[in-house]
């Protein structure tokens, strides 16, 4: 009794989560499907980054926080669900890429990027020759936890309604900057804003605090729009664009209609073959084949998971291996059945003999996955994640709901009628 008030449990949650899929796909949803740029459609920007001003144990940092920067940049110009990632290649190359869903104007998407300013501070020196240079100190914009707009009559040393630009470091950047005041005192502190020299106020003495003042004979105009672009990020290393594309909603919409449609093809194909050859267990994994569809697509909304045309393929691929361990079990049960066991004992010990085959193929098809995810590109990672999921759903559905249905259905059946409706084959 309590197995059937369990496995009708089970029916009505399937129900809810399939009830929750299906009535939360609408734009004005809360839980919509996140789709990825080739479903979406939007721009795909590659842009190299210049690390040679950073040190080697430096560049991982400057790299987060490049990534960081450009990604609060393009929400606050209110793109949806930005993704942007960092990937380095075998010569060593850094490189960081940028996607914008629905963002097809390559040049409103490469504007996006390239309107943030790098900024750095460097100290004058002179050579042997009398050259002056300026080296980098290597503080930057990415120590910038916020800028402010002043004017002159606010500090003593600016003329009367000067324009100044104030900048606040974090904890990190108020270090560096009282370090470099403090051996530096009398030299020259260049404030460079996209290579340019902006200011070059002398160092009089050593700045605590974390607050720097810029005064680069601005307009009230140009100084409102530093501000804004440094408090939206200023960019820690600069960037080149070596690579751009952009994919249109119609096609978008055509690869994911694509997908859906294999989807459905395959899992319709697979329960009449389960339904035609296992009979009544072959209903019950297309019922459990269901919940455990409800429940992956109900967990992708939930996280949520950036569904591409790869992922779409590793849920169905993932459905494959649900498949995979009903059809082990099934053949378990035929064998008890035929070994003269009762219905009730024939399903406990197939599932019993099932289990070690169904643990050690999710194990290996778990480890693959998590290979894929840690050393992958984005696209890789994308299919690696989605499959992660997919293969622990389908043990969950194969131990769980497909047992529990399974046992709840074990009436005192007669033997022969045992053998008709829970064997295998087409005689």
């Amino acid at each position: 009794m309590k197995t059937r008030v369990f496995a009708a449990f089970l029916l009505i949650l399937g129900g809810l989560l399939g009830w929750f899929v299906g009535t939360s796909n609408t734009d004005t949803s809360r839980f919509p499907f996140r789709l990825g740029l080739d479903l979406a459609g939007g721009s795909h920007l590659i842009y190299h980054a210049d690390t040679t001003s950073v040190s080697e144990a430096e560049i991982e940092g400057a790299m987060n926080s490049l990534r960081e920067v450009v990604e609060r940049r393009t929400n606050l110009f209110g793109v949806s669900e930005p993704i942007v990632q960092t990937e380095s290649t075998f010569d060593g190359e850094h490189r960081l890429v940028v996607e914008l869903p629905g963002v097809t104007d390559l040049d409103e998407a490469i504007r996006i990027i390239g309107k943030t300013p790098v900024l750095d501070f460097r100290i004058e020196k002179t050579n042997a020759e009398g050259v002056t240079t300026y080296e980098p100190t290597g503080l930057s914009g990415r120590f910038v936890s916020r800028a402010q707009l002043q004017f002159g009559q606010a500090s003593h040393s600016a003329s009367p309604n000067e324009t100044l630009v104030l900048l606040y470091f974090n904890s990190e950047g108020a270090a560096l900057f009282e370090q470099i005041t403090r051996e530096h005192v009398g030299e020259v502190l260049g404030i460079f804003l996209d290579d340019a020299p902006i200011s070059l106020p002398v160092i009089q003495e050593t700045i605590a605090g974390g607050t720097a003042t810029i005064s680069g004979n601005f307009t009230p105009e140009s100084g409102r729009e530093l501000v804004r672009d440094l408090n939206f990020g200023a960019l820690p290393l600069p960037i080149e664009l070596i690579s751009s594309s952009s994919i249109g909603p119609s096609l978008g919409a055509e690869t994911l209609n694509a997908g859906v449609l294999a989807g459905l093809i395959g899992f319709l194909l697979v329960g009449l073959f389960m339904i035609v050859w296992y009979r009544v267990p072959g209903l019950v994994s297309v019922v459990a084949l269901l919940m455990y569809g409800s429940l992956v697509l109900a967990i992708f909304k939930l996280i949520p998971v950036t569904l591409t045309a790869a992922g779409i393929a590793a849920f169905i691929l993932s459905v494959g291996m649900a498949v995979d361990a009903n059809v082990l079990i099934f053949e378990r049960m035929k064998e008890e059945l035929k070994a003269g066991k009762s219905l009730d004992e024939a399903i406990a010990d197939g599932f019993k003999r099932a289990w070690p085959s169904i643990r050690d193929s999710n194990l290996s098809s778990l480890i693959s996955a998590f290979v894929l995810f840690w050393f992958g590109t984005a696209l890789i990672k994308g299919f690696a994640l989605v499959f992660m999921i997919g293969v622990l759903a389908s043990m969950i559905s194969a131990i769980t709901v497909s047992r529990t249905l399974l046992s709840a259905l074990a009436f005192d059946w007669a033997r022969s009628r045992a053998k008709l409706l829970f064997g295998s084959g087409i005689k």
